[in-house]
């Protein structure tokens, strides 16, 4: 049952195959034999096995919703009432969300079944998920060396790869769906901005930040979003634009359709092998009948200053609340408010957090906003300006999701500018505030999946499940049906 993927599990649920009992068990089950992997910080056994009980129930009664008993997991900034949400940090280790985000509000109306919370960089402050102060993430695809799953949604990449639940939440806010997608061979999707609710969502960078599904097929992915996206008014960058039915887009046609290669994401760094798996779709694309249109987005390769700005200059202001005051960790024997402040945020962050909260803080003060903070918000308005012409003369834009695949542990870059570079690919979307999808492709000679990356105009969400879909049937990727 575990390898089923959630489409499958749906039909046979419906069809009484098996009961959500049953495969919430199975998944209980594998989550403890696959401990070393350590996807997860909290899971919720009991919890799990009573929502499984009560679907099992409303199946039999023909009140089903839509993703009724279905076992997912959740990245752990998602606030969920009475559980803990701790976003991977000390700060907030014994932290008890008081309430429901939108987004798992709406599962949980669905029916859905919640197995625990995974693991995460902390505070999203990652691209490999070995910042948590709960430990690293084991990718399941390692094999004679333990794999970064990506980051920073590595748990929720790990819990889908290893076939430890169903399907995921993430959140993205300049790849942290789609690298770690593509690190653990799965589909990531990140939404148009505005397209599913921020409430609820421990921020990073408000302006970047979207929650979006990892899953083990584009079909799975396209029915997840379909619960999780809509108008939110709780969330005021939330945008009222009707929800279509993404599953409709599976199996079209895209016989005909402009798909854009921008030459500038033929970069520096870019593996042999990437740019091998990045025509192997293309050609997957053209012999479905779509036209590949060489274009240029010409400002893009600013992306990753422009973002290296914004995104710590928001995260600075966003963590700020996290004082020792109010809630979460408070450091002991300051003489001091002052002194109790500066202690409990040098005891409750890690390293990476500190550092992004020092470049933000810089960018903003009063000296060196002007010079860098507003330029970037300059560039960026550029940046949108290139996609938006781009997404005048095709549909959508294939790209490599990440330079190269995953890295083992002890292989990472030491300095953070070199880590950084693994978003080179991504962040783009995250700038100009546009929906992006991972789909697997291929394994590199190191059987090390590689994934590749689809762009799309503002809520052309259905186009991408559409295209992807296609190199999906034909990719033939290797599923990971058990791990090593």
């Amino acid at each position: 049952m575990h390898t089923l993927s959630l489409y499958e599990v749906k039909s046979g649920l419906l069809s009484k195959k098996f009961s959500s009992v049953e495969i919430t068990k199975c998944f209980l089950e594998r989550i403890e034999k696959y401990k070393n992997l350590n996807a997860f910080i909290t899971v919720c056994p009991e919890q799990a096995l009573e929502s499984a009980k009560q679907s099992d129930q409303k199946i039999a009664s023909g009140t089903a919703g839509e993703m009724e008993g279905i076992p997912l997991v959740l990245k752990d900034l998602y606030m969920t009432k009475g559980i803990r949400t701790t976003a991977g940090s000390k700060m907030l280790e014994n932290f008890i969300a008081p309430y429901e985000s939108t987004v798992t509000q709406k599962l949980l109306d669905a029916g859905s079944v919640f197995l625990g919370k995974t693991n995460m960089d902390e505070f999203a402050m990652g691209s490999a998920n070995i910042t948590s102060y709960f430990g690293k993430v084991v990718n399941p695809w390692s094999k004679e060396k333990p794999l970064v799953p990506g980051g920073s949604s590595g748990g929720s990449a790990a819990a889908v790869a290893g076939h430890l639940c169903v399907a995921a939440t993430g959140s993205d806010t300049g790849g942290s769906i789609r690298q770690p997608a593509a690190f653990s061979g799965i589909v990531g999707i990140k939404p148009t901005y505005g397209r599913c609710s921020r409430y609820g969502m421990i921020a990073l960078a408000s302006s970047f930040d979207q929650a979006g599904p990892m899953a083990k097929t584009v079909r799975d992915a396209a029915m997840f979003l379909k619960i999780i996206a809509g108008y939110d008014e709780k969330d005021s960058t939330s945008v009222n634009e009707a929800v279509p039915d993404y599953e409709s887009f599976i199996g079209k046609s895209i016989n005909g359709m402009r798909i854009g290669i921008p030459k500038e994401f033929h970069m520096e760094g870019l593996s042999e092998e990437v740019e091998q798996s990045w025509q192997k779709g293309i050609d997957i694309l053209k012999d479905a009948g779509a036209e590949i249109v060489d274009i240029s987005l010409p400002y893009s390769k600013y992306s990753m200053a422009v973002y290296y700005i914004i995104q710590p200059a928001e995260a600075s202001a966003n963590v700020a609340r996290f004082d020792g005051v109010r809630y979460g960790f408070r450091a002991e024997g300051a003489k001091s408010l002052d002194e109790m402040y500066e202690m409990t945020r040098e005891q409750g962050f890690g390293d990476e957090v500190k550092r992004r909260i020092l470049i933000g803080t810089y960018v903003l003060s009063a000296g060196y906003y002007d010079a860098y903070y507003s330029q970037a918000l300059k560039v960026q308005k550029l940046i949108r300006q290139d996609l938006a012409s781009a997404f005048e003369k095709v549909d959508a834009i294939l790209t490599p999701t990440t330079p190269h695949s995953a890295f083992a542990f002890g292989e990472e870059p030491t300095d953070p500018v070199t880590m950084y570079l693994n978003d080179v690919l991504t962040v783009t979307a995250n700038i100009a505030g546009l929906p992006g999808m991972s789909v697997p492709i291929c394994l590199d000679k190191l059987g090390r999946p590689l994934g590749l990356q689809l762009l799309g105009p503002r809520f052309q969400e259905g186009h991408l499940f559409q295209i992807g879909e296609v190199i999906e049937r034909n990719a033939n990727f290797p599923s990971l049906k058990e791990i090593n």
